[in-house]
């Protein structure tokens, strides 16, 4: 491995990472387009400027951790090709790690969308 010689290879280096993952990684995907509806649906409920930003924070939150996830596998795939409890075990962790991340965005959606929702339908 080299390192980048230029920032426009550092940034293709990157965007090469982020089409690996979409390509190769299911719950990349699900976890990008639903980010992409969750985006619209704020858009539909006019949510503030601060909550927009808060939700794009979650959402890069969700696609980076899974970004870090695929990485820890790849890493414990590559040093360990037979079973190893301990593989498991790091393994486990990093996707729990995702998990959570992903239900504490849930969670602050859920408080972001309720009140919205609730205005909407009692107009």
């Amino acid at each position: 491995m080299r390192k980048a010689k230029s920032l426009k290879e550092s940034f293709s280096f990157a965007w090469r990472g982020f089409c690996h993952c979409f390509a190769h990684e299911r719950n990349f995907r699900i976890h990008l387009v639903t980010g992409v509806a969750v985006l619209f649906v704020a858009l539909f409920l006019d949510v503030s400027l601060a909550e927009f930003a808060l939700l794009l924070l979650l959402i890069a939150v969700v696609i980076a951790s899974e970004m870090f996830n695929t990485a820890i596998e790849t890493i414990i795939d590559l040093i360990s090709p037979e079973y190893h409890p301990l593989a498991k075990v790091i393994k486990d962790v990093a996707a729990g790690a995702v998990f959570f991340v992903c239900i504490t965005a849930v969670l602050i959606g859920v408080v972001i969308f309720v009140p919205h929702l609730h205005q909407l339908l009692i107009r």
